[in-house]
């Protein structure tokens, strides 16, 4: 894999498994051949910028808690020895559970628990001008606090007037469970007397299929939710107790992780089966903002052109589910507007989710000539397109999620990784 990132400018975080940590924390000679093997022997070709030591160590694996920091310095020296310290920054991820009590932000603090190790961990981020690493995982927040929170707070969608969400400290307004996770960490920060840290989301994501009792984890939400984060970051609006400070943010995941032990939804965060299969798809394009349905849209449609040859449908139709971002989930196997022999009804679904999507910020009907408007209600059984009468917003179909890997739209959309790797941007995968 760092080979395979050779030469791409593109900025990699390795990590030093929870499993090699002690090893890594006990000795210096272990940290230096961790280093010349794994950082060394690939830059610079590979643009590697972080280490992420271990994963969420406090609260997963507390036993190893008092090496931690010793393995953050180790590798230190070793980098320092290597002359690489200037390049690459070294920090280790913590889960949301090392803060007691996350909201109100202005009033969070760290674990009591772990208070002097997380005190030598904040000094070594001031001394090498390192980031704090947070997997900042709404989902969590959402399903934990069993219905305090309005599923919209966590999905960054619009609140209504009787919901809206406010710091009583601060009177700060929160619009999101992102934002307020992030300045909990800063205050947490802040309440040790540490500052100038920056905050690294090293994982940010939702699950798009669960068990039984597991609702919230639906395609349709993970595809809200990671869309609207990536328009959230590439807002640059920061946080409101931190406006001039925007997180860079890594995406979990990229794949799913079939062998993961727990619950359905801890298998299925990811946006690619392990087959590399698209489940659903994410733009890294600052274009197809879910918006509200427009009035003006209301009885008008994009469909596909049926006298358009099979061949341009279906370029035009991996743009749509991919670079443009329309919302594919209702044309997979098994949903409402899925038609496995019929491409012009698929096509359309998706034109025409793409154009209700982005008609207000210059998205247009035409897809190379093989799409039109028409008045004519293409809606059928409980496949409903955005601007129809029975439809409640932009996203049409009620589709929960595929079923399988081998979808008619996830085959035709491997372009989009393409699209994906060559962009540079401060929002990245996580692959675990």
């Amino acid at each position: 894999m760092l080979n395979a990132l050779a030469n791409t400018g593109i900025e990699v975080m390795v990590g030093v498994p929870n499993d090699q940590l002690l090893r890594v924390g006990q000795s210096r000679s272990t940290a230096a051949d961790w280093i010349n093997k794994n950082v060394g022997a690939y830059i610079p070709a590979t643009n590697i910028t972080y280490i992420a030591v271990g994963n969420e160590v406090l609260t997963t694996i507390p036993n190893a808690a008092l090496v931690l920091v010793p393995a953050l310095q180790f590798l230190q020296s070793a980098l320092l020895a290597a002359n690489l310290n200037t390049q690459v920054k070294i920090s280790s991820p913590h889960s949301m559970d090392v803060i007691s009590k996350a909201f109100p932000p202005s009033a969070a603090t760290f674990n009591l628990t772990w208070s002097s190790i997380m005190s030598q961990y904040l000094q070594f981020l001031k001394n090498t001008g390192s980031s704090f690493m947070l997997n900042a995982q709404p989902y969590y927040g959402y399903v934990g606090g069993q219905g305090v929170f309005p599923l919209e707070y966590a999905l960054f969608r619009s609140l209504n007037p009787n919901s809206q969400i406010s710091d009583p400290n601060t009177n700060l307004f929160y619009t999101n469970m992102f934002d307020a996770i992030i300045d909990a960490t800063y205050n947490s920060i802040q309440a040790m007397n540490f500052t100038g840290i920056p905050v690294l989301v090293t994982a940010s994501g939702w699950p798009w299929r669960g068990g039984p009792s597991e609702k919230a984890a639906t395609v349709d939400n993970a595809l809200a939710y990671n869309t609207n984060l990536i328009h959230h970051v590439l807002n640059n609006s920061g946080t409101p107790s931190q406006p001039n400070n925007q997180p860079s943010t890594y995406i979990f995941e990229l794949f799913n992780e079939d062998n993961r032990s727990g619950p359905v939804s801890e298998q299925n965060w990811g946006i690619m089966f392990p087959n590399a299969t698209t489940i659903y798809s994410l733009s890294f394009e600052d274009v197809a903002t879910a918006i509200p349905e427009s009035p003006a849209l209301r009885g008008v449609f994009c469909v596909a052109n049926s006298s358009a040859s099979h061949s341009a449908l279906k370029h035009s139709l991996d743009w749509a589910c991919g670079p443009g971002s329309a919302n594919c989930s209702a044309v997979q196997p098994g949903q409402p507007c899925y038609a496995s022999d019929d491409i012009v009804a698929v096509a359309s679904y998706a034109f025409n989710d793409y154009y209700h999507r982005t008609q207000s910020s210059g998205g247009t009907c035409n897809f190379n000539g093989t799409a039109m408007i028409t008045s004519t209600d293409p809606s059928h059984g409980s496949c409903i397109f955005s601007g129809s009468a029975g439809a409640n917003g932009s996203n049409g179909g009620t589709a929960s999620g595929p079923v399988s890997p081998d979808s008619f739209a996830s085959k035709s959309q491997s372009c989009w990784l393409t699209h994906l790797v060559a962009t540079l941007l401060p929002i990245l995968f996580v692959v675990m």
